[in-house]
């Protein structure tokens, strides 16, 4: 079987609903958003290892709605599930209770396991953007409410690397 299928070669791919579309096409570009978030946790899984439970968790959690999000309205056997974001806030809230109390803004990256980390922060930020924007149908709200959450776990990952790493958290204002 060859990797490429030439189908795309026009501009077009066809989506999970079955439906081809433009690649510009919004709901081809939040699939694309959330790829790269997928991609990202990866690299941020390499340089802090720690985390790779629950950054795998994240990227299969993202491949989830991936699927979601390119079957539009046809009937699938996914469906995304409020526990995937409470699991996000008990990490979320152990990373916290680890740290010091957060005073003002951060430059993010003082190490490069919290650069990777918050870069992943960012790309998450824009995926949330692109699937939020959605229409007809839109994202499920349990998908909405997991990657904002996500990207506020990167947060809190990106600031314990920085602290794990020797590093203090360089304060905007200080």
């Amino acid at each position: 079987m060859k990797l490429y299928t030439k189908k795309g070669d026009r501009g077009q791919t066809s989506l999970f609903s079955g439906r081809r579309a433009a690649k510009f096409d919004p709901r081809v570009a939040a699939v694309g958003d959330l790829d790269e978030l997928t991609a990202s946790l990866g690299l941020a899984r390499v340089v802090f290892p720690e985390a790779t439970d629950i950054l795998c968790r994240a990227q299969k959690a993202l491949y989830t709605i991936s699927a979601i999000v390119s079957a539009e309205a046809r009937k699938i056997d996914l469906a995304f599930d409020d526990a995937e974001t409470a699991a996000l806030e008990a990490e979320i809230d152990r990373a916290t209770d680890a740290l010091p109390p957060l005073r003002d803004f951060i430059y993010p990256g003082e190490a490069e396991a919290s650069a990777r980390l918050h870069m992943a922060r960012a790309v998450a930020r824009r995926a949330e953007r692109s699937v939020a924007a959605l229409e007809d149908p839109p994202a499920p709200q349990s998908a909405l409410a997991y990657l904002n959450r996500l990207s506020d776990l990167l947060f809190a990952l990106a600031r314990l690397a920085d602290l794990r790493s020797g590093h203090a958290d360089r304060m905007l204002g200080g």
